[in-house]
């Protein structure tokens, strides 16, 4: 079976701990504040790294985002005082890049009314819209995403997105062919929009080659 890559939002009121397993991950944290070893985070910062890991509430508690690459998916937390984990959305990763494997957390930024020309990327990812509205169009279907909102892209398949009148910002993680660390992993459908100005914006957290998964 091949691997899986999965969004999973975690509560922790103050002092509570999550211990996580092995595996390759990008936490993203929401709002509070928290710790990972010597590592203190606040609103709108990234923890990455395969190891095993605990996470720690700060003061006034912390929710995060955590993205995770696995073999398969992970069994339900066990219950920890002071914890609350829910799977967002989990995908078998069956376009998952031949050979050396990066994995690249971003935050993917619109002005109102911006869109993302029809394109594809070079290898799968997870994406949750953190502020404003989207609208994703792919495989014949639109889907309208709010604030939380979590979906799929394959990388092969096209997609055009459509922000909504007000500024808005998703969170994404792919796993991507390691041989493009620093550099895009974005075709566009039709080479002639290439000339034309892009409304999004980016900001990268992490672009860190990882071990690949046993299929």
């Amino acid at each position: 079976m091949p691997p899986v890559l999965a969004l999973y939002e975690d509560v922790l009121s103050n002092g509570a701990e999550l211990a996580l397993p092995a595996a390759a991950r990008m936490i993203f944290l929401v709002h509070g504040g928290a710790r990972i070893g010597e590592r203190a985070l606040a609103d709108g910062e990234t923890w990455h790294g395969e190891a095993a890991v605990t996470i720690v509430g700060g003061d006034s508690g912390a929710t995060f985002w955590r993205y995770e690459l696995a073999t398969t998916a992970a069994p339900k937390a066990p219950a920890a005082a002071g914890v609350r984990s829910r799977e967002k959305l989990t995908a078998s990763l069956d376009t998952l890049p031949a050979g050396e494997l990066l994995l690249r957390g971003d935050s993917v930024a619109f002005p109102p009314g911006g869109c993302a020309l029809p394109h594809r990327h070079q290898g799968p990812g997870i994406r949750c819209l953190i502020e404003g509205g989207i609208r994703i169009d792919t495989a014949g279907r639109s889907t309208s995403y709010g604030p939380g909102g979590a979906w799929y892209e394959s990388g092969p398949e096209p997609v055009f997105a459509q922000a909504a009148q007000r500024p808005s910002r998703f969170i994404r993680v792919m796993i991507l062919p390691r041989a493009l660390l620093g550099t895009s992993s974005l075709q566009l459908v039709d080479p002639a929009d290439a000339a034309k100005p892009r409304a999004q914006q980016y900001q990268i957290f992490v672009d860190a080659p990882i071990a690949r998964p046993a299929e």
